[in-house]
């Protein structure tokens, strides 16, 4: 059996909201087109949200008012005090009740798209938005999965209220029934959207098939279900609610038979990996099972991901870049910050989260190749796929060395080839870079120590 590194739930997940809050207040915004598209959009909700109460707090009058006016200070201030009294938070002081509904919706909505645009950059977000919308049919339904994927989505696109041009969906918030309301006050007139009893048949089917799981010790790796004192069986954590999701993604896909559907990943929901191809930056999900991946679907995806990240890094890396020149490009670029000879953006290499944004796309379509390639009929087609696979990891790990999900998925594929000296070196490149020094760096050296073993046992 080949070895494989078991990655923590932690690592892959990717789906937490504002995680660690505002570092910092946010700046203007300096594209003229861009501002004035976050401002209709701040509009739109803070009808919406007129229309769904009759007495909206003043707290919130005045979120809307700050973030209309581009007050960025304001705005984060007042989230950050928000976020000490929402019940989805972590928080010590008492819960206040108004922070759920169609208004906190909007509240979210709206700081969710400015934090994106903070953290990744006024100009990847736009390309990140921009990217994705042009790309998706009207009347089409669109899961997205990542924080900007979702905010950045819904605040750029020409109305996510009248679902133009397409219907905006988060797949991982379907398990929380006030979210349900909410999109069933946006879209329930126009497409089947999860009903209170959906949720409950979900859970309970997640129940039974846990259960069973539990018993032949087949979980999932971060998977929370064990039995109580009382013999009852008990789950917990996010890989339990995002399966939970994924079963409310499934109910939205067969009750919109006559919808498109397309997907930005966050959690790989196992249902899905049959009917996905590439899309551009993300996938579209077919409504019938794909029995392969066309070589056309594969060029037209090597294709469209080399000319999109040119202008980011430059265009020196092509299939037949070895793991070692990514890793010695990552080193230079990302560590030493040696620019010399570098053709592609310096912009793109100051921002961080722009890096882990695209990187996130790249690793999740990676992530189907390899699926794919586990699943392959022959040998033929297990080579055809793994050989995409580890072009499009390649791809993600010059975008950000240090992507967590990115460098574990990639290090699976090595692992499941015997190519141990090169997952060696994906694994020790992520540990060089600035963001992976310190305690951050745990999960990673972890990892590196573990291949290290596996190799001295071989």
């Amino acid at each position: 059996m080949k070895p494989t590194i078991k990655p923590l739930a932690a690592v892959i997940l990717g789906v937490g909201l504002f995680v660690g809050g505002c570092a910092k207040p946010l700046p203007p915004l300096k594209n003229p087109e861009v501002a004035a598209q976050l401002q209709s959009f701040v509009v739109e909700k803070e009808a919406q949200a007129n229309a769904a109460t009759n007495n909206l707090p003043p707290e919130f009058k005045a979120f809307f008012a700050a973030a209309q006016k581009g007050d960025w200070l304001a705005v984060s201030n007042q989230f950050e005090d928000f976020r000490k009294h929402a019940g989805q938070y972590e928080h010590s002081g008492k819960t206040d009740e108004r922070l759920r509904g169609t208004a906190w919706e909007g509240v979210k909505e709206i700081w969710g798209a400015l934090y994106s645009f903070n953290l990744s950059g006024e100009k990847y977000a736009a390309v990140f938005g921009n990217g994705i919308i042009e790309s998706i049919p009207a009347g089409s339904i669109y899961f997205g999965g990542t924080d900007p994927g979702r905010f950045v989505i819904t605040a750029m696109q020409k109305s996510q209220v009248k679902a133009d041009p397409f219907f905006t969906l988060t797949q991982n918030a379907l398990a929380d029934s006030t979210y349900l309301d909410y999109v069933q006050s946006m879209y329930g007139g126009e497409i089947y959207t999860p009903t209170h009893d959906d949720s409950q048949k979900c859970f309970q089917d997640y129940m039974e098939d846990a259960q069973k799981r539990l018993q032949k010790n087949q979980l999932k790796p971060g998977e929370d279900v064990h039995k109580d004192s009382n013999g009852r069986v008990q789950i917990s954590g996010q890989v339990a609610v995002m399966e939970i999701n994924g079963l409310l993604t499934k109910v939205v896909f067969d009750k919109n038979p006559g919808r498109e559907f397309y997907v930005e990943e966050s959690f790989p929901l196992d249902w899905m990996y049959p009917h996905l191809e590439p899309h551009g930056l993300i996938m579209k999900l077919n409504r019938q099972p794909l029995p392969a991946l066309s070589d056309e679907i594969v060029k037209t995806d090597h294709d469209y991901w080399v000319k999109q990240m040119t202008p980011m890094i430059g265009g020196w890396l092509d299939t037949g870049t070895p793991v070692g020149e990514v890793a010695a490009f990552a080193e230079k670029v990302y560590v030493k910050n040696d620019l010399a000879g570098f053709k592609g953006d310096p912009q793109f290499i100051q921002h961080s989260d722009a890096q882990k944004m695209f990187s996130k796309l790249r690793s999740s379509i990676a992530g189907l190749y390899a699926w794919r390639a586990q699943h392959a009929a022959d040998d033929s087609e297990k080579k055809r796929m793994n050989d995409a696979a580890d072009f499009a990891f390649r791809q993600a790990m010059a975008l950000c060395p240090c992507s967590p999900e990115t460098v574990y998925r990639y290090v699976n594929l090595l692992m499941s080839e015997n190519r141990i000296a090169d997952a060696i070196v994906v694994a020790e490149t992520a540990g060089k870079m600035p963001a992976m020094q310190g305690k951050d760096g745990e999960q990673v050296r972890g990892l590196i120590q573990q291949l290290k073993q596996f190799r001295k046992a071989k």
